[in-house]
């Protein structure tokens, strides 16, 4: 049974690299730690080369010009380990999550699926590079002999079976106690009995994994214990186990952590596109779509700062959104927000970066944050892509993406509250209804079959004008004889039938309480006779023409 192993050397820059692509042609070191006692805990090789180590103090290495240094960062390693199982659970539904840097999956019957094991074993290489992690790629014939050659080997390694104690020997010895970013998670006692085991493999001559395979059994035993043997069968790529396999993330997200505060839109949408563009590749590894993407942007805390500055930290593109980041800006400084969340609802699963970034600036426009930024989070529910099938002789629809940009402008333009599709209230009030968000349902088939055009019973449509046209209506004895609207020429002659009226009111609990009476009327205009519905306003005492009969 064929096991796959990713392992991402020099885990903590590897994670930096990821966030920061162009500081990989640079010297970097990673330093942790609380001032002034901070110290370097991991270095890439152009450092390395330049004299840097690890252990040595931030001091010392900022003596150099050449290095750039940063901040240790578990955010980001947490989110390119993330990206590092999403690789993995790409080409196998059974993945362990080993450690950190490491993650193990079972490649059984995936032949089928992606190919030959070296086929399968480039792809994955591939398919992490495309992720941003520059890993090394083992194939073997148990999951701990895959491991053992994704750290000792660079690039991918295929080990035939039966090959693996020929394969693994010329390792050094030190492999097997190399835990990586997993180090820290171990006790201090483990530690110690490592580095114990290995002082006396050194003491022994032992020093690479051939040499430790050799060993007699019994004699390893009485001076080892069983963790010898254990080590022993691990040199051999003997060691047999069961995989104990990780759940798929129900959210993907990325974040980065900012060196300096950003104010300004430009590097602001800079950053988001970069943090798009990995999320949708994790996405598309996952062959999935995102219909809700979730910012949450870290500010920096502004207590003391004066109000009539310019203190939005984005510039608006119009006085109104200025006068807007004014308001968050003076609520940031008394409320001492810290966070500040934005959601972006999508009509339908879409995987579009471009598209993703301009709909997040328009709103970012609109809803500025209202001070510096110092940490960006970025969460994308999952969801399947949409399915849709074409048809000869159905009209061309506006493509969704396309769509949603549009909106998107229009209510950067109008106001968000003015644009979308009409949700009619459960309310007997004339023009009951509201905006809603437009999410296009899909066409329902009919159940029935319609009726013949001869057995269907007319029905006549009601014209609404919007607004109501203010009327002059003449009363004789209570009866209305006749109406005159001076803004249509249309609506105005004798009143030659009428029926009504109508009453209905509602709302009397609130403010928009109303109350009104209803006419269905026929008049004699100079074109003939035309239908028409008038309203009487009895809480504002006015007359109206609603609409016409068509």
């Amino acid at each position: 049974m064929p096991y796959a192993c990713i392992f991402v050397p020099n885990f903590p820059v590897a994670a930096v690299f990821r966030a920061e692509p162009e500081l990989r042609a640079q010297a970097v070191a990673i330093f942790e730690g609380k001032p002034p006692l901070e110290k370097l805990s991991a270095v890439n090789e152009s450092a390395d080369r330049l004299g840097i180590a690890p252990g040595m103090t931030k001091a010392q290495a900022e003596l150099c010009s050449e290095l750039t240094l940063r901040p240790r960062s578990p955010l980001q390693e947490s989110v390119a380990h993330a990206a590092l199982l999403d690789c993995a659970q790409s080409f196998s539904p059974c993945v362990e999550d080993a450690a950190a840097d490491t993650a193990i999956l079972d490649l059984a019957g995936m032949e089928s699926l992606f190919g030959s094991l070296p086929e399968i074993a480039c792809n994955i290489f591939r398919r992490a590079a495309e992720l941003g992690l520059d890993g090394n790629v083992a194939v073997a014939s148990n999951p701990d002999a895959a491991r053992l050659a994704a750290r000792g080997f660079s690039g991918v390694t295929v080990i035939p079976p039966g090959k693996e104690s020929e394969t693994l020997g010329s390792l050094s010895v030190e492999v097997l106690f190399a835990n990586g970013s997993e180090g820290k998670k171990k006790e201090d006692e483990e530690q110690k009995e490592s580095a114990r085991l290995l002082s006396t493999l050194d003491r022994w001559g032992v020093r690479n994994l051939r040499a430790l395979a050799a060993l007699p059994e019994v004699a390893l035993s009485e001076r080892l214990g069983q963790e010898g043997l254990r080590w022993q069968q691990l040199a051999r790529g003997a060691a047999s186990r069961t995989l104990v396999p990780v759940e798929a993330p129900t959210i993907f997200e990325e974040a980065i952590e900012l060196e300096y505060p950003i104010v300004l839109l430009e590097p602001l949408a800079f950053l988001l596109n970069r943090l798009l563009e990995q999320i949708c590749v994790r996405l598309a590894s996952r062959a999935l779509n995102t219909q809700q993407l979730r910012l949450t942007l870290e500010l920096q805390n502004l207590a003391g700062v004066d109000p009539q500055l310019d203190t939005c930290g984005i510039p608006s593109e119009s006085d109104a959104s200025h006068d807007a980041s004014q308001k968050a800006a003076q609520h940031f400084i008394s409320g001492r927000q810290s966070k500040f969340c934005r959601t972006l609802s999508l009509p339908l699963p879409m995987l579009d970066p471009k598209l993703f970034l301009k709909l997040l600036q328009l709103d970012l426009n609109a809803h500025p944050p209202g001070a510096p930024i110092l940490k960006i989070h970025l969460a994308a529910e999952p969801a399947r892509p949409r399915s849709a099938q074409g048809g000869l002789f159905l009209p061309p629809s506006p493509e969704p993406e396309k769509l949603e940009l549009t909106l998107a402008r229009i209510a950067g333009l109008i106001g968000e509250s003015r644009v979308g599709s009409l949700e009619l209230l459960d309310t007997h009030r004339a023009e009951g209804f509201r905006i809603r968000r437009f999410v296009p349902e899909a066409a329902q088939e009919k159940s029935k079959i319609s009726k013949p055009l001869e057995e269907k019973s007319a029905v006549a449509a009601l014209r609404i004008f919007r607004p109501p046209l203010r009327a002059a209506v003449t009363l004789e004895n209570g009866q209305m004889i006749r109406v005159v609207c001076a803004k249509k020429k249309e609506v105005q002659g004798n009143v030659l039938w009428k029926a009504g009226p109508w009453r209905s009111s509602g709302d009397w609990w609130e403010r928009e309480a109303w109350s009104r009476d209803e006419w269905d009327i026929a008049l004699q205009n100079a074109e003939g006779i035309a239908l028409f519905r008038v309203v009487h306003d009895l809480l504002g005492g006015g007359w109206f023409v609603e609409g016409t009969y068509d």
